[in-house]
């Protein structure tokens, strides 16, 4: 199924990698994107059940690696956020002008996704030789506040700059 997605009022899409995406993640950006009138899309290879709103919209892609990763960086603009915790998605969406967001609020730019790919090559290089990495911590209090803290602060920005 697809959606045809409108600009806001004001000019910003949210896209988020759904797949991954924590419920309480996508739970603010709902709330978000109702309170500042902005677009948010969820892209994922599966259904996504999402609340009844004219600014939020789900994608379901056909199933398939980096599926929905190539459908985001197809559809953003420059200016968009993408909330994603994957690392060349992340890489893709700055270069084609996106703000990038982690689930834990970590802001994603051209100075700092160099280093974060190197890391993951390197993580993803361990895990194939046999060694256990582990995976990243459970989602806390702390980073849903951080998160969502970053995320009031990047819609207000861009409702302020239009």
């Amino acid at each position: 199924m697809v959606l045809c997605v409108q600009h806001s009022q004001n000019n910003v899409n949210i896209w988020v990698d759904a797949d991954a995406c924590p419920v309480v993640i996508k739970d603010i950006l709902y709330r978000a994107a109702e309170r500042t009138e902005t677009q948010l899309t969820l892209v994922a290879n599966q259904s996504i059940t999402i609340p009844p709103s004219r600014y939020i919209n789900s994608l379901r892609v056909a199933s398939g690696f980096d599926v929905a990763d190539n459908e985001i960086v197809k559809r953003l603009s420059t200016g968009d956020l993408v909330i994603t915790s994957d690392i060349p998605l992340a890489a893709d969406a700055i270069e084609k002008g996106a703000v990038v967001l982690s689930p834990r609020g970590e802001l994603y730019t051209t100075d700092n996704i160099r280093a974060r790919l190197s890391m993951r090559d390197f993580m993803e290089t361990l895990r194939l030789s046999g060694v256990d990495t582990g995976g990243p911590p459970a989602l806390n209090q702390n980073d849903r506040k951080v998160f969502a803290n970053y995320l009031d602060k990047l819609l207000s920005k861009h409702i302020k700059n239009n």
